[in-house]
């Protein structure tokens, strides 16, 4: 089923150009780029603002690392990095920018910065439901704590009191 799905809605311009029989190989977003696979990830000068967005979180919760997609897309972190919490966070970060990708994969427009902040809101709903279940809120509480009030300080007051958005950790 995940082949199925990702020959149909994420082949590459290049690689549908080659099915197709067609010529065209230039990015569907309109920067006249030639795609790859690269390119449609991380090079798209659509793509970037979300990408730069991260990083600034990155560099809100004091992880300096440097602005690679093999970060990102292959998860090969630099060896400086070696703290399991950086590790662990910084991948549920990218896990939800790539989800935000891929939903917009075919539409000419930017993916979102707030759709990638509820899709982080999200994964940590899921994980802290999770821990609830497993009796094991300490160490989901160590790893969530500045993230979890850095998604909600990029939340407006209206989007928390429309979605019931309150701090799961401390319960504020």
């Amino acid at each position: 089923m995940q082949i199925k799905t990702t020959l149909r809605y994420h082949l590459i311009p290049a690689r549908m150009a080659i099915i197709k029989r067609s010529t065209n190989k230039k990015c569907w977003r309109g920067c006249g780029e030639r795609r790859t696979l690269v390119h449609c990830w991380w090079d798209c000068k659509l793509v970037q603002p979300l990408w730069k967005a991260v990083w600034r979180f990155l560099r809100k919760l004091y992880m300096e690392l440097p602005f690679d997609p093999a970060i990102p897309l292959l998860g090969i972190y630099p060896e400086k990095t070696t703290t399991h919490k950086d590790t662990y966070t910084c991948t549920r970060m990218f896990i939800a920018a790539l989800f935000t990708r891929a939903r917009t994969w075919k539409q000419p427009k930017c993916p979102s910065t707030d759709d990638w902040i509820w899709k982080k809101w999200y994964i940590y709903t899921m994980e802290y439901y999770s821990a609830i279940k497993k009796n094991d809120i300490m160490p989901f509480a160590a790893t969530w704590m500045e993230l979890e009030n850095l998604i909600l300080s990029e939340m407006s007051q209206k989007d928390k009191d429309k979605y019931h958005m309150i701090s799961l950790i401390t319960g504020i």
